[in-house]
């Protein structure tokens, strides 16, 4: 069973910036693609970046050039730098390698 474990949340006002991080207790992200969803209350969730194992990323178009997804193999730790946070940011994030998901860690962007 593995087991992700989000950390980094907290409020935020506009414009300001976080770093998540996402601890894998195996070595699953170095053979996996890794993921950081969000949901916010009344909302699907939906896909915010992803990096596969050979580093390859992708974005969601709402955070194109503002999120950077990166990775560390030998921490076994996914991370999402966020920057130029808007209030429309704000959402629980997950982190997710298929099939397991992370329990999630708030953001609220708010002044």
């Amino acid at each position: 069973q593995v087991q992700l474990v989000e950390s980094g949340g907290g409020l935020v006002q506009p414009g300001g910036a976080l770093r998540l991080s996402c601890a894998a207790s195996g070595s699953i992200i170095s053979i996996d693609t890794a993921a950081w969803y969000r949901q916010a209350p009344g909302y699907q969730r939906e896909l915010v970046a992803s990096i596969t194992h050979g580093s390859s990323t992708s974005y969601g178009d709402s955070v194109k050039g503002r999120f950077t997804i990166s990775k560390d193999n030998t921490k076994n730790t996914v991370y999402l730098q966020m920057n130029d946070l808007k209030p429309e940011d704000t959402a629980v994030y997950y982190c997710g390698v298929y099939p397991y998901w992370g329990q999630g860690t708030q953001v609220t962007v708010s002044s």
